[in-house]
């Protein structure tokens, strides 16, 4: 299945105060940037909104909603634009079906490597046996 694109639209932004270090530029600047996205609200097909809301990722809440916060940069519509594009990957990662494996048999080079392997630590374990 291919990821569709995240429509902006669909998305809720809140500017809050970033954490750590920026001296006084983080005490007075709300740069940080804090998405909200609602899977069952959103325009995704079906099959990709159940994918998401099995995801493994804290980032998904119980109620179904998206939480992404973005601090990294000094500006506000960086760290947005940086808050859609995780958003995006994590999209693209659950839409992402891995390939079902086939059971095969083993070839019959690979038992004959895996035998003889065993042949030649039995060999090394009965040379550490000493004459009783």
């Amino acid at each position: 299945m291919r990821a569709p694109r995240i429509d902006p639209a669909e998305v809720v932004f809140t500017a809050i105060r970033a954490q750590g270090a920026g001296g006084q530029n983080v005490n007075k600047v709300s740069n940080a940037a804090q998405l909200r996205f609602d899977i069952g609200a959103s325009s995704l097909p079906e099959a990709l909104k159940a994918r998401l809301m099995a995801w493994p990722d804290q980032r998904i809440g119980q109620d179904g909603v998206v939480t992404i916060k973005a601090q990294e940069h000094r500006s506000l519509p960086r760290n947005q634009a940086d808050a859609l594009t995780r958003l995006q990957a994590l999209v693209e990662a659950a839409a992402h079906e891995p390939k079902a494996r086939r059971a095969t048999r083993p070839t019959w080079g690979s038992q004959q490597r895996r035998l003889e392997g065993k042949k030649r630590r039995g060999d090394i374990k009965a040379g550490r046996r000493g004459e009783v």
